[in-house]
């Protein structure tokens, strides 16, 4: 999904704009029981408590598209009567009206996702009468040819508050305020199906894993019958793996330096705002050459790339033509850093044309151009 499509779908999430109509939840306690369990119409819930739930909503489709935001997609083999996708159709379909599909998707959820944790599953369907979108690019609320139906499920951990002292009113004093079990944000949810060119394609998802770096296979394979993607934080360390595959372990750091500028310079010219850039194996190979990377170095660089993803990944059956590499997800990309065990040096990324190495006295040394004012703890310098 684009970054505007999910605005859209998230534009729904207001008293205005709302086109949820039923909403199911199911709490669970530490052992994985079911301590209660909800089905009702959304619309007839207190105008406070559709609030808190469209935050929550909000926050299920929000993150970085690539990073916190995943589209996953199922193959012909993961499809059909009996699969998890069918499931999720079946539910779809329903619009949660069926209690023995509901019990059996949060029996699935509870069986798969891993947590010491509290608590709440929320799911929801919807109808969006999808309107359309003029020659002036304007979209005409008068005008669907389409509605997409879809279920949201947000999985959000339920903590016990902190002590602290309140203002009693009745007593006119402070007073203890006493602990409480909230619903914290998501962290995990997943939209289904994908909201694609406008249409229903429910041949994928959208899933969103608070932490980035934790997107839980357990429950990607439990619940969507998908193995888990590649991290961003995978990805980023896949491709360091892959400079030094490649170039060695005495990799210089202008080789280093010159891959990530290339890199930089190719996401300040990418004007695609829909669909990130990202690399595959022939575009890691090119990028490479393209920083001067050898001939000897880049020599059998296929299986150099296949290697690496396999033993990065820890996944012998990893299907490599599927990884590719967001250019966002680098490391070096929001910051380039250079340490030793004494120094840390931290420069902007589109300006690592100001560091150069350099033998000065005998000693191998970074050298920082300096054009501007210089600051040390805060206090303005001459140097």
């Amino acid at each position: 999904m684009t970054k505007s499509e999910i605005n859209e779908i998230k534009k729904q999430f207001t008293m205005d704009g709302c086109t949820i109509d039923r909403i199911c939840g199911c709490y669970v306690n530490n052992e994985k029981e079911k301590m209660c369990v909800s089905a009702e119409n959304f619309q007839s819930l207190p105008d406070e408590e559709m609030h808190k739930y469209f935050d929550i909503l909000k926050r299920s489709l929000s993150g970085i598209e690539g990073k916190n935001l995943l589209t996953m997609e199922y193959k012909t083999s993961d499809e059909g009567e009996g699969s998890k996708q069918d499931l999720l159709l079946k539910l779809r379909n329903s619009e949660l009206k069926d209690p023995e599909l509901v019990d059996a998707f949060f029996d699935q959820v509870i069986e798969s996702y891993d947590t010491v944790e509290k608590y709440y599953i929320v799911l929801v369907h919807a109808s969006y009468d999808v309107p359309q979108i003029g020659t002036d690019r304007i979209m005409q609320d008068d005008a669907s040819e389409t509605v997409f139906d879809y279920i949201i499920c947000s999985i959000c951990p339920v903590r016990q508050t902190k002590a602290a002292l309140t203002y009693i009113a009745d007593e006119k004093r402070m007073g203890e305020k006493a602990r409480d079990w909230i619903v914290a944000d998501p962290d995990k949810a997943f939209m289904f199906p994908l909201f694609s060119d406008r249409a229903a394609d429910i041949h994928g998802l959208l899933y969103y894993s608070k932490k980035s770096g934790e997107l839980m296979e357990s429950f990607t394979d439990g619940v969507f019958g998908l193995k888990e993607p590649v991290s961003a934080d995978e990805q980023a360390e896949v491709f360091n793996n892959l400079i030094t595959r490649t170039v060695g372990e005495d990799v210089s750091f202008e080789t280093v330096k010159d891959i990530h500028e290339n890199v930089s310079v190719m996401l300040r010219q990418y004007d695609d705002p829909e669909e990130p850039l990202s690399f595959g194996r022939d575009d890691v190979k090119k990028l490479f050459e393209k920083s001067g990377v050898s001939d000897d170095d880049m020599r059998d660089f296929g299986n150099k790339y296949e290697e690496t993803v396999k033993e990065t990944l820890e996944d012998e059956d990893a299907d490599v033509s599927d990884t590719r590499i967001r250019a966002a997800n680098i490391n070096g990309m929001k910051k380039f850093d250079i340490k030793t065990p004494d120094v840390v040096i931290r420069v902007n990324p589109e300006r690592t044309d100001l560091i150069t190495t350099r033998v000065i006295d005998g000693r191998q040394c970074i050298v920082i151009a300096v054009n501007d004012r210089v600051e040390v703890n805060g206090i303005t310098v001459k140097v």
